[in-house]
């Protein structure tokens, strides 16, 4: 069985999600706030790398920790859900089977507590 990061396309497929992901997410006025002083071209690169390695891809991220990235945001359970969502409707609208998406959601949500501090 191949791995999740080359059932999303590999290198381009996973960096065709995170642009489709960041479109929804600095459209999603819950949001976008959190990203107001970021550089979305190093943000959109470091996410890359991210997933590429939770996705079983290459791993070549080396970025801090969850807990230590989103430490002092005080985010909240409804933020993780509607950052799982737009991450769901990117996997679908870049063309992730529902196999995939949820194989890929599942692994996000495991790093819940880290990235809520909890």
């Amino acid at each position: 069985m191949s791995a999740l990061f080359d059932k999303l396309g590999g290198q381009q497929g996973v960096e065709k999600v995170v642009t489709e992901f960041y479109k929804r997410v600095m459209a999603d006025s819950t949001l976008n706030h959190f990203f107001a002083n970021t550089d979305m071209a190093k943000q959109h690169a470091q996410q890359v790398a991210y997933f590429a390695q939770i996705f079983d891809g290459p791993k070549v991220y080396n970025g801090r920790s969850m807990d230590q990235t989103h430490k002092g945001m005080n985010l909240q359970s409804q933020h993780f859900d509607a950052v799982s969502k737009h991450l769901r409707d990117s996997l679908t609208a870049c063309g992730a089977s529902a196999e995939d998406t949820n194989a890929a959601l599942d692994r996000v949500s495991k790093l819940q507590g880290a990235i809520l501090n909890k």
